[in-house]
């Protein structure tokens, strides 16, 4: 029908251009951004997903940052305590030839000044140990229970509690060498040389029984590490099949649009056209 009024022609062409430059828009949109979804209305869904993926992603990035910090915090512990091992060690060596006959009571004496002389770095070391400021070991961050927080969820926390290993440290030290706790000349080596060994076997013990409790700490966060990478990397590799464009389809269908557009406009300036064929037939 031909009619001055409507131009049905003219409207359907109009309408399937603004449907043609939202699509292009679209298009040109995830382009220039690289993402599929822009705004809520893309894909609802999909953002909640990869919201909640990109959280859970976030999370763990700071959760394997604690475990690398956590670790770094053990380790220093343990090379603290490696120390303490070595020292008693060579004050088990000193008691051990303090206790033969052979050794004179001059030797005895200059054995036992070393002996102080280690006794009071053994205090040294447990009081005065340090990690980013905090003290460590006697009455430091390992004197009580240790909670570690590994996920991204509430959940997924560490517990370790040394302190118990350490006290008994403490005290079996303390017990093998006067000056642990304060200067002062000891008779460990010129008093009972030979009850001195047992002492220090005993405290040497007890040292190894916290060093290994934190190596079997520092290695499960090794793997909780390794496995927190493992999550994250396949969790982004998810936010991105949902989040990202695929460039390949989005440069078709900007083409395939800017076609349809050109094509559409050709067709709207023909349409318009036909009112003149209306005029003709009153001529």
């Amino acid at each position: 029908m031909l009619s001055l009024h409507t131009n049905n022609a003219a409207l359907s062409a109009q309408n399937a251009i603004a449907k043609t430059q939202s699509n292009l828009s679209t298009a040109m949109t995830r382009l220039s951004t690289g993402l599929r979804i822009n705004a809520a209305s893309d894909d609802a869904a999909g953002l909640q997903i990869a919201t909640r993926l990109k959280a859970q992603t976030s999370g763990m990035a700071m959760a394997m940052k604690n475990t690398q910090n956590a670790t770094s915090m053990l380790q220093t512990a343990s090379g603290s305590f490696t120390e303490v091992t070595n020292m008693l060690i060579r004050m088990k060596d000193l008691a051990t030839q303090a206790a033969d006959s052979s050794s004179s009571t001059e030797d005895k004496t200059a054995m036992q000044s070393e002996y102080d002389a280690l006794g009071l770095e053994l205090g040294n070391v447990m009081n005065n140990t340090t990690f980013g400021g905090t003290k460590l070991l006697t009455g430091g961050t390992l004197a009580s229970a240790m909670t570690f927080q590994i996920g991204a969820s509430q959940s997924e926390t560490m517990a370790v509690d040394v302190s118990t290993s350490l006290s008994t440290l403490a005290t079996s030290i303390g017990a093998a060498s006067a000056n642990f706790t304060a200067a002062a000349t000891g008779t460990e080596l010129t008093g009972s040389a030979n009850a001195t060994i047992g002492l220090l076997t005993t405290a040497i013990n007890d040292v190894g029984t916290v060093n290994s409790a934190l190596g079997a700490t520092i290695n499960r966060l090794d793997h909780v590490n390794s496995n927190l990478s493992n999550i994250s990397t396949n969790t982004e590799s998810a936010t991105g099949r949902i989040m990202d464009t695929d460039f390949a389809t989005e440069s078709a269908n900007m083409t395939s649009n800017q076609m349809l557009l050109q094509a559409g406009t050709a067709m709207l300036k023909q349409s318009n056209s036909m009112s003149s064929l209306v005029m003709s037939l009153l001529q």
